[in-house]
């Protein structure tokens, strides 16, 4: 299998690849449906190696030039996991954040912090999964007062995502540890609460792990069409199904039989609701693209509070450029990512909190998903200083 590049230069050349991606159901990185493909813009596509000897003769007798950013997938996830198996497994005290973790490890390191840092962490279960895990938050934050304001926080919506994951941890991590020494850290936490969801498609990304590196979706069975899982980001009940999502089964932006139709999905929409009043910033962690985006996703409108929310998301982008130069573009997810219908930062907005975002961390493509686990520590490290800028805004007044 390979993943090429190709900029479509003219709407001919659009309407080729729309065909041609939909005809042989490639599984499209970037944008994440053909539908999304337009003049001008990149699409990251994962070409199976027997319709590689197909499309690529036949992209190249269309005079349409693509790129080969990975020629060898299998090769390039072997590197990723190689030394995987024998992995020293040291005490949780000796956790390491600078590799990606399996579910179970991920739930064991909740649970190890659960009794560790009984003071500033609390650990519980906003429901089970489709195929019946429990789907884990922490509560982190100082008990200084009966109510507090609070951030929510998840990753992994999307399973082949790794790197959220990787950035939830992180972010615990920092907490945990600079809580002391760092006064920014210590005025969150006493503040503030921060929900943690560190794996939202607990079965997903479980699966990513044991059976398909690029899978997507959740995975709750289709009977009709013999396919498994929903787009997670499209099973909201935010101008659900409209544009950008797909009625199909087995497209990878399948919005579900109806909104909601997702234990996972609905297990955190019904949190959220319940503690709307208290919850002042979502904050959702994504890959690949390198951009902050805010509402609207479903739609070209300017939100009524825009201007607190741009200028937290300029600030932030700048804070994270600080420490390695990554620059990542901003804007409203509809002009600045694409059109797309039912997704939760539109949804967490609609339903009246008032800072909503969606991270799309490294990189923009040379790696696409398989982020090499050298990079989680630069990665982690700026997104925390965009997460702290949004998070010193919110308690700032913002007129």
């Amino acid at each position: 299998d390979k993943v090429i590049r190709v900029v479509p230069e003219s709407e001919r050349e659009t309407q080729i690849l729309r065909a041609a991606f939909n005809r042989l159901k490639v599984d499209l990185w970037q944008p994440s449906s053909p539908f999304h493909i337009v003049e001008g813009t990149v699409a990251d596509v994962r070409v199976p190696q027997n319709t590689s000897r197909s499309l690529l003769p036949y992209l190249q007798q269309a005079n349409i030039h693509y790129t080969i950013l990975i020629s060898d997938l299998q090769q390039a996830i072997e590197n990723q996991t190689a030394g995987r198996s024998h992995r020293n497994r040291r005490s949780l005290s000796g956790y390491n954040y600078e590799v990606y973790h399996s579910l179970e490890e991920i739930e064991d390191w909740m649970h190890y912090l659960n009794r560790t840092y009984s003071d500033l962490v609390h650990m519980f279960s906003v429901g089970k999964s489709y195929e019946g895990r429990p789907l884990y938050v922490l509560k982190l934050g100082k008990r200084s007062r009966p109510y507090k304001k609070a951030v929510w926080i998840d990753c992994g919506i999307h399973a082949r995502e790794w790197i959220g994951p990787a950035f939830c941890q992180w972010f615990v991590k920092e907490a945990l540890q600079t809580y002391q020494t760092d006064p920014d850290m210590r005025k969150m936490l006493t503040q503030l609460y921060f929900y943690i969801m560190p794996v939202f498609n607990v079965d997903g990304y479980h699966f990513s792990w044991t059976n398909d590196r690029f899978w997507r979706k959740t995975r709750s069975k289709n009977m009709r069409f013999h396919c498994h899982g929903v787009d997670a980001n499209r099973n909201w009940k935010v101008k659900w199904c409209d544009e950008g999502a797909s009625f199909h089964p087995c497209d990878d932006t399948y919005c579900g039989p109806f909104p909601e139709s997702e234990p996972e999905v609905k297990a955190v929409a019904h949190f959220l609701r319940k503690h709307r009043k208290q919850i002042k910033a979502y904050l959702s962690f994504h890959a690949y693209a390198q951009m902050l985006l805010y509402p609207y996703s479903y739609k070209y409108a300017t939100i009524p509070n825009f201007n607190c929310v741009e200028s937290a998301a300029y600030n932030a982008v700048n804070a994270l450029q600080s420490a390695y130069g990554v620059r990542y573009r901003y804007g409203p997810a509809s002009s600045t990512l694409y059109v797309s219908s039912g997704s939760s930062m539109d949804w967490a907005y609609k339903n009246g909190i008032p800072y909503a975002f969606a991270f799309e961390l490294r990189d923009t493509g040379h790696f696409g998903f398989l982020l090499p686990e050298t990079l989680i520590k630069p990665t982690c490290t700026e997104t925390m200083l965009a997460v702290k800028n949004i998070t010193l805004h919110l308690l700032k007044k913002c007129h």
